[in-house]
């Protein structure tokens, strides 16, 4: 069986790294978190997104380049499975969203000269919910680089994760995605939707994640 590598996905707000850390503590994996707050960018980013998107996406790019680089060199002698809360695929979600078509072009060349040899995911925790479940979840978690951001904003981008989940399935078969709706199942505040999320993690897991 390969070593796991689980990434939870989603848009912004739906509760990514709650659900990683409960799956990591679950299993004893390894968690890896994205880094967010750091980004110096991001506060300008939401005031004028067309002014800030180049620097804040590549800023993005360049950290999770990093922590995936360094998570790879590390597997290679210790065979750690990992829970991460994200996947460096979600750049081109968020930077096709952002950036005009010439910038968005000379990223997609750079992003992919990056990951070539960067680790896949063998299962993916897709997390979603509606825009005002997202907006509730990211007006208590008080960050205050967030408190301008735009609905509209959110909206096409839970459009945007949609579109890019489908396709990533089609062109994945081998992969599993596991869907989970916030709207329905609120892992945050309920155990009982917690353990049910987690055992059918357990299960995907107990079947054997396909080698890559």
């Amino acid at each position: 069986m390969a070593i796991p590598f689980i990434a939870v996905e989603g848009p912004i707000g739906v509760g990514k790294t709650t659900l990683s850390k409960a799956i990591a503590d679950e299993h004893r994996y390894q968690l890896l978190k994205e880094i967010v707050e750091e980004n110096p960018f991001l506060t300008k980013f939401y005031d004028d997104i067309e002014a800030w998107s180049f620097q804040t996406e590549m800023f993005f790019l360049c950290n999770r380049y990093k922590q995936l680089s360094d998570i790879k060199e590390e597997n290679e002698s210790k065979q750690m499975p990992i829970v991460a809360d994200y996947h460096i695929f979600k750049n081109l979600i968020f930077a096709k969203r952002t950036l005009a078509a010439d910038e968005y072009k000379k990223y997609e060349e750079i992003f992919h000269i990056l990951t070539r040899d960067m680790p896949m995911p063998n299962v993916i925790v897709y997390l979603h919910a509606s825009q005002e479940t997202l907006m509730k979840r990211i007006a208590l978690r008080g960050r205050d680089f967030e408190r301008n951001m735009d609905p509209h904003y959110l909206q096409q981008l839970a459009i945007d994760y949609e579109h890019f989940i489908d396709a990533f399935e089609q062109a994945n078969p081998d992969i599993p995605v596991l869907r989970y709706n916030g709207d329905e199942l609120d892992y945050v505040r309920r155990s009982e939707d917690l353990q049910f999320i987690l055992d059918e993690v357990s299960r995907v897991l107990k079947k054997g994640v396909t080698e890559r």
